[in-house]
């Protein structure tokens, strides 16, 4: 950029200077002239003085009128010069004030743009307070229904926190809470024998109390009710399937609850505890998901449960859990650790399960029949004193790693036909009670069968390389020649 102070300094020429431009070219001609003529007077002849004083005239008078010419030339180079010189000025005073008018512009737009911002956020910021005002009451009061004695003022009380939780991402996670809360807090009326009696007493002890008591089984159906909804708005969202309703990454913490009918079929799970909790009718887990872990330590089970077709990425602690009823994890996968340990199962059925990781049994007693019908354990499997009351089936089971069955006691018939054994097989101390067979099965390794006890009325095949001898009247015993 040309500096302001030079391009600025714009002087024009004063009218001296041209009077004595013209002075001085009419002296130059004049002494041109006068010495010209001194010259032409020398001259001898008149003819030829008077021809040389002729061209001494016009000779003088071309000087006067090039020095003239000249002066108008410089006169006009300089007009050239400051025309430029004032295009140069306008110029660089237009870029000047384009470059002011654009930084104002700039500048305006920027005051405004952030005017404008500051408008938004404070909007925004209000909108955002009164919906958490609109949130937080609503909230309030929802909360305040499922306090209600009234079964469907409670029911009222879960649609409204579940019509919240849709409309507002930022609060399923609370409203779960709250729900999962309810159903702990809220336990089975009274249904015990000495219930009963009382009911029978009122009978006899007048009107006022007979009717008391006939209203309750009415409110334990109605509580039942309450709680059956709660559990399906829970499982509702939880369907991957259908997008518009499914809350993602919810926890459920149902720890010692007591749950009826509850039916978790296609469910997607994150992390969900049920520790101690009472399953009362039938449980269904079939074909659900788990993303996290799954924990049912010590829960109870009443009637027919089923893991069908169940396939987790997390751990699955089932420890100490009690199955009344039948058990079925017919072809479920299980991506993390499964713990069963010291649990109880009346039957429990396992065919076609697959096992990535270590599965673990220990101390746990199988009273009815139980299949692991070609199931596959790619890591190992542990059943250390376990007990199998009933029939115990591994038929075309496939075992990638070690297999544990040591202090186990099989009292109904084992068959492990067709079974693969691809690791460490170890069944020291077991104990077949009836019937046990290894028809076709195949083991790469040589199994330990340490101590190892049979019933000596039973026909048995065991794996190849392996004998029995006579313990007593009752048992036989393995013996491996091999060794």
């Amino acid at each position: 950029m040309a500096d302001p102070k030079r391009t600025d300094d714009l002087r024009v020429m004063p009218w001296w200077h041209v009077l004595i431009g013209v002075l001085l070219a009419i002296v130059l001609g004049w002494l041109v002239l006068d010495w010209l003529l001194g010259e032409a007077n020398r001259a001898t002849g008149v003819d030829v003085r008077a021809i040389l004083r002729v061209d001494a005239i016009r000779t003088g008078l071309t000087v006067v009128a090039g020095t003239g010419g000249g002066l108008a030339l410089l006169l006009a180079a300089r007009r050239q010069w400051l025309s430029e010189r004032s295009q140069r000025h306008q110029e660089f005073t237009a870029a000047r004030d384009h470059s002011h008018r654009e930084r104002i512009q700039e500048h305006t737009e920027q005051v405004a743009a952030t005017s404008q911002k500051n408008q938004e956020e404070q909007a925004r910021r209000a909108e955002y307070d009164a919906t958490e005002r609109r949130v937080t009451d609503l909230f309030t009061k929802a909360v305040d229904l499922l306090g209600s004695d009234k079964a469907a003022v409670r029911l009222g009380g879960l649609y409204a926190l579940e019509r919240l939780a849709q409309d507002n991402v930022s609060q399923r996670q609370t409203v779960v809470a709250v729900i999962c809360a309810y159903l702990r807090m809220t336990d089975e009326p009274d249904r015990s024998p000495e219930a009963g009696h009382e009911r029978e007493r009122a009978h006899t002890t007048g009107s006022e109390q007979e009717d008391e008591v006939r209203d309750k089984p009415s409110a334990a159906n109605h509580e039942d009710e309450v709680r059956r909804s709660a559990q399906r708005l829970l499982t509702r969202h939880l369907h991957a399937d259908t997008p518009d309703s499914y809350w993602p990454e919810v926890r459920l913490d149902l720890a010692h609850t007591r749950l009826v009918d509850f039916d978790a079929s296609g469910c997607t799970l994150a992390d969900a505890d049920f520790t101690g909790a009472r399953f009362v009718g039938t449980t269904r887990f079939a074909k659900a998901r788990t993303e996290g872990r799954l924990t049912l330590t010590r829960a109870h089970f009443g009637q027919a449960t089923t893991f069908e077709g169940l396939t987790t990425s997390g751990d699955v602690m089932l420890d100490e859990s009690v199955f009344d009823g039948d058990a079925t994890f017919d072809r479920a996968t299980f991506g993390g650790e499964f713990s069963a340990r010291r649990a109880s199962f009346a039957s429990a059925s396992f065919s076609e399960a697959t096992f990535d990781k270590t599965a673990t049994f220990d101390h746990t007693s199988f009273k009815g029949t139980t299949s692991f019908r070609s199931s596959a354990f790619h890591s190992g499997l542990s059943i250390e004193r376990g007990r199998f009351a009933d029939y115990a089936g591994f038929r075309s089971t496939r075992f990638e790693d070690m297999a544990f069955f040591r202090w186990t006691a099989f009292e109904g018939d084992a068959y492990f036909e067709n079974a693969v054994f691809e690791g460490a097989v170890n069944l020291g101390r077991a104990e077949f009670h009836a019937r046990a067979s290894f028809a076709g099965a195949t083991m790469k390794r040589r199994p330990n069968i340490d101590h190892v006890r049979a019933a000596a009325n039973q026909t048995h095949v065991w794996p190849p390389g392996t004998t029995a001898e006579k313990e007593d009247d009752d048992w036989i015993v393995l013996v491996d020649h091999r060794a």
